[in-house]
């Protein structure tokens, strides 16, 4: 196949383009081919190599010189307990851990053989040449978040990388002069794979914050930035902060691209947005086993609450619990999302027993993720099959559109939407609600009549619970299996 990153194989044509920048610590393109030479160097004989993943140059570094050696790539979150990140090198047997010089590792990385990456060292010339790797070769074996039972490792190919770029970049009309703006953790396939490798194979740049903050996005939108990533809660803090930020309201008005992933953005949130900057956001559907699957194109229609259409290559499809395709695509009758297509990962790491049970015979992956399809083929996620559908009085409901009527509500400002056993209805459903003041709470009886105002009666809570706040993971995602039921 080809390179995975043409612009660093262009030689003096590219070298003086700006490729990495974090803080202010910047590579252009020669900068980054003669530092990830050195470090490919001393990857000598390796097969697979842990990088310590901070958001940083280094990380940057160390993973795209192993990529273009050809050497996998087990990316390890920095927040890692030590039960889990003892797992996930058992599991894996990096032979080497890839870091910047000065980083303390946790006692579980103290016997594996060290690496300092410091791109300050350079070896000019001395950059592998990918192209004569295969497309099915290991790039990244990226760990599951481990919700039911400790983390599978996905291993994710080169053909996987590439093709999911690439019909991201006919999606979003994403070229080499686009300039990328995030604050996403690199340990992640949205904050590693789209926002860092994804502006490298393109030829363009990115821009990472370090720490997400509302002025980082607008100053970089306001210098040139074009594109911005991020996850809905940085998406909601931008909404709440754009009322007295005409300065980010400018920034985000002139950016080409805004895109939200790695869990639904609230209509709320995205109506907010446009009214006070006249752009949508849009987004996009993926999973760590599967990168991208779809998303709202860049000259298509942003509908708030879909993730849009397949993206090339991919096929989708929704199924009944029996596996048979749903009747109809009406934007109501609820499957399950399967996929397939070259984005895929090829296996969970000795679990031949989980990669068997994920896909169908004939090669379709079971996401797991709940979904209606409008006739125009637009994608509406409504939850997680495990935790996310509902059965209540003969229906079929999703939580993702509960939450999104409730967090219409004014006095609601953070919703999330779970079912428990009913001996009448099946299963009811719960609300565990953030009150935006919480010395005055809205009341159950509100709250349902609001969601039954909006949706159908059937979809309304018959349980309120209030909090201080709702649990969430390092990408912003609810975890619901923390909420306690009944």
């Amino acid at each position: 196949m080809s390179s995975l990153f043409p612009a660093l194989t262009a030689g003096p044509a590219a070298a003086d383009r700006p490729a990495l920048r974090f803080g202010e610590r910047a590579l252009t393109y020669g900068d980054l081919a003669a530092a990830a030479g050195a470090v490919a160097g001393d990857l000598a004989g390796a097969r697979r190599v842990a990088v310590w993943a901070a958001p940083s140059l280094e990380t940057a570094v160390a993973v795209t010189a192993a990529l273009l050696a050809g050497v996998t790539v087990v990316p390890l979150n920095p927040r890692s307990g030590e039960k889990e990140l003892g797992h996930i090198l058992s599991d894996s047997a990096p032979g080497l851990v890839l870091t910047a010089p000065g980083t303390d590792l946790p006692a579980p990385l103290a016997g594996l053989p060290r690496i300092d990456v410091d791109p300050a060292v350079r070896a000019p010339g001395a950059l592998p040449d990918d192209r004569d790797l295969d497309d099915a070769h290991p790039a990244l074996i990226v760990y599951t978040s481990g919700t039911t039972g400790p983390p599978k490792g996905a291993v994710v190919p080169r053909r996987a990388i590439a093709a999911t770029l690439d019909a991201l970049a006919d999606a979003w009309q994403w070229t080499g002069d686009d300039v990328l703006v995030h604050g996403l953790p690199l340990f992640h396939v949205h904050g590693l794979v789209l926002g860092t490798l994804g502006p490298l194979r393109r030829g363009g740049s990115v821009r990472h914050l370090g720490r997400f903050t509302t002025e980082g996005v607008a100053r970089e939108l306001n210098d040139g930035a074009t594109m911005l990533f991020g996850v809905p809660t940085m998406y909601h803090r931008v909404a709440e902060a754009l009322p007295g930020a005409p300065d980010l309201a400018k920034a985000l008005a002139g950016a080409r691209l805004l895109v939200s992933g790695s869990a639904a953005l609230p209509v709320h949130d995205h109506e907010r947005i446009a009214a006070a900057t006249g752009r949508r956001v849009i987004e996009r559907y993926g999973m760590t086993e599967t990168l991208m699957n779809t998303s709202v194109r860049a000259d298509g229609e942003a509908r708030p609450g879909t993730v849009g259409v397949p993206l090339p290559g991919v096929e989708l499809r929704l199924v009944e619990e029996d596996g048979s395709p749903v009747a109809a695509y009406d934007g109501e009758t609820v499957g399950e999302i399967q996929v397939r297509g070259p984005n895929l990962f090829t296996e969970y790491l000795n679990r031949p027993d989980a990669t068997a049970e994920a896909f169908t015979a004939d090669g379709w992956f079971r996401t797991g993720d709940m979904a209606v399809r409008d006739p125009d083929g637009y994608v509406r996620i409504v939850g997680r099959k495990a935790t996310d559908l509902i059965k209540s009085g003969g229906y079929k409901i999703g939580a993702g559109e509960i939450e999104n009527a409730l967090l219409e509500h004014p006095g609601v400002r953070e919703a999330a939407v779970t079912g428990e056993p009913d001996a009448d209805l099946g299963e009811r459903i719960v609300a565990w609600v953030v009150p935006a003041d919480p010395q005055s709470p809205p009341t159950p009886e509100a709250l349902a009549d609001h969601v039954a105002g909006r949706l159908a009666p059937h979809k309304r809570p018959r349980v309120v619970h209030h909090l201080d706040a709702l649990p969430r993971n390092d990408m912003g995602k609810i975890m619901k299996r923390a909420l306690h039921r009944g």
